[in-house]
C-alpha cells in the first residue's frame, strides 16, 4: 500500500486531491482514498489538523492535495471589535472550535449556540464554508471528544472529571 509519512508544501501539480471536512482533516493514521482515486494510509508521527491547501506527499513521490470540503457553519459577526471579542469569549467558554478572522468568527451550527450569540446582539448567518478553526493552546489539538451536545443542562463546573490539560496523554 502507498503510505503518507510527511505532509509539504505544494510545489508542482499535485497528483490529486483530497476533501475532507474539519473532523475528517484531523488525523494521524487512516486509510484514505483521494478524489480521483488514489488509494494510500496515512501514517503522521502525530495527530495534527490538516490544513486546506497543504500537501500529502506519497511515498512514491506524488503529492495530494488537501481541500477542505464546505460544512454546515454559523458566521457571528458583531456590532463592534470590543463586541466581537466579548463574542469570541462566549465562544471560548464554551469550547467550541471556531475558526476567527478580523471581522467574524465561524463555528459548527448549533441552534442553541445560534440562540445564545443572538440574544447577546450578535449578528448570526448559517452559511456553507471550509472550516479551519484555531489550533489548541499547547499545539495543534483538537479535542473532538469534548464537545457539550446537552446544551441546555450545561453548567460550567466539570468538577472531578475535568482534567488539566497538562495531564492529557494526545
Amino acid at each position: 500500500m502507498i503510505v503518507c509519512r510527511e505532509v509539504t508544501g505544494i510545489t508542482s501539480t499535485p497528483a490529486d486531491t483530497i476533501t475532507l471536512d474539519e473532523t475528517a482533516r484531523h488525523r494521524r493514521r487512516a486509510k484514505l482514498i483521494s478524489d480521483g482515486g488514489i488509494a494510500f494510509l496515512l501514517d503522521l508521527p502525530k495527530a495534527r489538523l490538516l490544513r486546506h491547501g497543504e500537501g500529502l506527499l506519497l511515498d512514491d513521490g506524488r503529492v495530494i492535495e488537501v481541500r477542505a470540503a464546505p460544512e454546515a457553519l454559523l458566521e457571528v459577526q458583531a456590532t463592534d471589535p470590543r463586541h466581537l471579542l466579548a463574542l469570541a469569549w462566549q465562544i471560548g467558554n464554551r469550547h467550541l472550535p471556531a475558526q476567527i478572522e478580523a471581522d467574524r468568527i465561524l463555528i459548527r451550527r448549533d441552534h442553541v449556540i445560534e440562540e445564545m450569540l443572538t440574544g447577546l446582539g450578535a449578528m448570526v448567518a448559517r452559511i456553507e464554508a471550509s472550516f479551519d478553526p484555531e489550533g489548541g493552546a499547547y499545539g495543534d489539538t483538537h479535542e473532538s471528544n469534548h464537545h457539550h451536545h446537552d446544551h441546555d443542562d450545561h453548567s460550567h463546573s466539570h468538577g472531578q472529571a475535568d482534567h488539566s490539560h497538562a495531564d492529557r496523554h494526545d
